[in-house]
C-alpha cells in the first residue's frame, strides 16, 4: 500500500517491504509508522529477524527511537544520524547474513566514520542473496559511484549453513560526502567464468561434483571457466552441515553477473546431488546473462539508490527486466526522496517486433540525482 502521510510522518501498512522503509528511512531522516504487522496471522507482529534488523540500524545511528506496541503488530521508527564506525552483530539465523548486509552497504557511504562491521550467522540462505554474490556482484557497483577502493572490503571469515549458521563477514566502507553521476549503458560480451563451492562438515568429494557438473554446462559457451572450492574444516565449517555454488561472469566492460544454489537445509529429509546442483546454478547464471544489463538483477534497486542520491546531474543505466522488488523501491524512492525514475524499454532497431518479443527485453533507467551531501565528511 502507499504511504499516507501523518503530521509528517509516513503510514504505511503490512509487513511487505520492511526492510526498504528502514533503509530510506534512514537515508532519509523521515520518521515513519507501520501499522498492521501480520495482524490476521496466527503470529502477528514483527518477526525475530525484523527485530534483529532494527537492533543493526540502531548500532550504526545515534539517537535512533523506536517505539513497538505490545503486540508487535505495529512499529514507529524516528531515525538518528548515521555514524558507522565498528559495528558487531549477530544476526539472525532466520534470515542469511545477506539480508543485513544489504542495507550496510547501502548506508555505507554516507556514514560519518568508516564502517567496520563484523556480522556472524547464515552467510548462505534460500531466502537472501549470499556473501559471495554480493562481493562479486555488488561492490563493483558501489566501486561505479565513488571510483577509489580506499578500504571497501567484504572478506569471508567462516562460512555457514543453515538452520545454526556459525559463520562470520567482515565487511568494511568508506565515507564519501557525494556519489558522482553514472552514465553505464553497455555491458559488453562475457569473457571468462569464476565461481566457488564450499563445503561445509560434508564430504570434500561434494565440491568436486558440484564443480564438475557446472563446468559441463559452462564449458558449452566459452572455455575460460574456472571454479574453486573451499573445503572448509572445523570451526570454519560453521554449525549446520552443507553444501554450495557460487558462479560469476564478468563481462569484457567490468559487469558482474552472479548465480548461486546450495543443498536443503540440514533436518529437511530431502538430498540434493551435487551434480544436480551444478547444474541448476549454471543454467540460472545463463538465465542473469540472457536478462542482460550493466548490473545483476539482484542489486537493481541499490543502483537505484545511488542514482538517486548521486549529484544534482543526469545518471542513466540500462538494465534488465525490472523485478517486482526494484519496482516497489522506485515507488517508494519518490515517496521517500520526491525522485522519480524515466524508464524506457531499449529497442534494437535492427530486430523486428517478433524477434523483440522473444528477447529479454532491457530497460534505460534514468534521474536527476537529488544532491545528498553526507554532512559528517568534510572536504579537504
Amino acid at each position: 500500500m502507499p504511504a499516507v502521510l501523518e503530521n509528517d510522518v509516513l503510514v504505511y501498512k503490512g509487513s511487505n517491504f520492511f526492510r526498504q522503509r528502514l533503509l530510506l528511512s534512514t537515508l532519509s531522516g523521515r520518521a515513519i509508522k507501520i501499522e498492521e504487522i501480520r495482524s490476521t496471522h496466527d503470529d502477528p507482529g514483527l518477526k525475530e529477524y525484523e527485530v534483529n534488523l532494527i537492533r543493526l540500524l540502531d548500532k550504526v545511528t545515534n539517537g535512533t527511537r523506536v517505539e513497538l506496541s505490545e503486540t508487535g503488530t505495529s512499529v514507529y521508527y524516528q531515525p538518528g544520524i548515521l555514524i558507522g564506525g565498528q559495528v558487531n552483530h549477530s544476526c539472525s539465523t532466520q534470515r542469511g547474513i545477506g539480508y543485513y548486509l544489504e542495507i550496510l552497504l547501502a548506508l555505507g557511504p554516507f556514514c560519518k566514520e568508516p564502517l567496520n562491521a563484523v556480522l556472524q550467522g547464515v552467510t548462505h540462505s534460500d531466502l537472501d542473496v549470499s556473501v559471495d554474490k554480493i562481493k562479486a556482484a555488488a561492490l563493483p557497483v558501489l566501486l561505479k559511484f565513488i571510483l577509489v577502493d580506499d578500504g571497501l572490503e567484504l572478506k569471508v571469515v567462516r562460512r555457514g549453513a543453515p538452520p545454526l549458521g556459525g559463520g562470520e563477514v567482515v565487511f568494511k566502507c568508506p565515507v564519501r560526502r557525494h556519489l558522482r553521476p553514472l552514465q553505464w549503458s553497455k555491458w559488453g560480451l562475457v569473457k571468462r567464468i569464476r565461481g566457488v563451492v564450499y563445503a561445509l562438515r560434508v564430504s570434500p568429494t561434494m565440491a568436486n561434483r558440484v564443480v564438475e557438473a557446472a563446468k559441463g554446462v559452462m564449458l558449452n559457451f566459452i572455455p575460460d571457466v574456472y571454479i574453486n572450492t573451499d573445503q572448509c574444516r572445523g570451526p570454519n565449517a560453521g554449525k549446520s552441515p552443507g553444501f554450495g555454488v557460487s558462479l560469476v561472469a564478468e563481462t569484457t566492460d567490468k559487469t558482474f553477473y552472479c548465480a548461486e544454489a546450495k543443498s536443503v537445509d540440514a533436518g529437511q529429509g530431502d538430498i540434493t546431488l551435487p551434480e544436480d546442483l551444478g547444474r541448476v546454478c549454471a543454467q540460472r547464471l545463463l538465465d542473469e546473462i540472457h536478462r542482460g544489463g550493466a548490473v545483476d538483477s539482484a542489486f537493481q534497486w541499490i543502483l537505484a539508490l545511488w542514482m538517486a542520491l548521486g549529484q544534482k546531474d543526469v545518471s542513466e543505466c540500462v538494465v534488465g527486466p525490472l523485478s517486482e522488488y526494484t519496482i516497489t523501491f522506485l515507488q517508494h524512492l519518490k515517496e521517500f526522496f520526491g525522485v522519480m525514475f524515466k524508464l524506457d524499454v531499449v529497442r534494437d532497431e535492427e530486430e523486428s517486433d517478433e524477434e523483440q518479443g522473444s528477447l529479454s527485453q532491457q530497460v534505460r533507467m534514468t534521474c536527476v540525482g537529488i544532491g545528498y551531501v553526507n554532512i559528517s565528511k568534510r572536504t579537504l
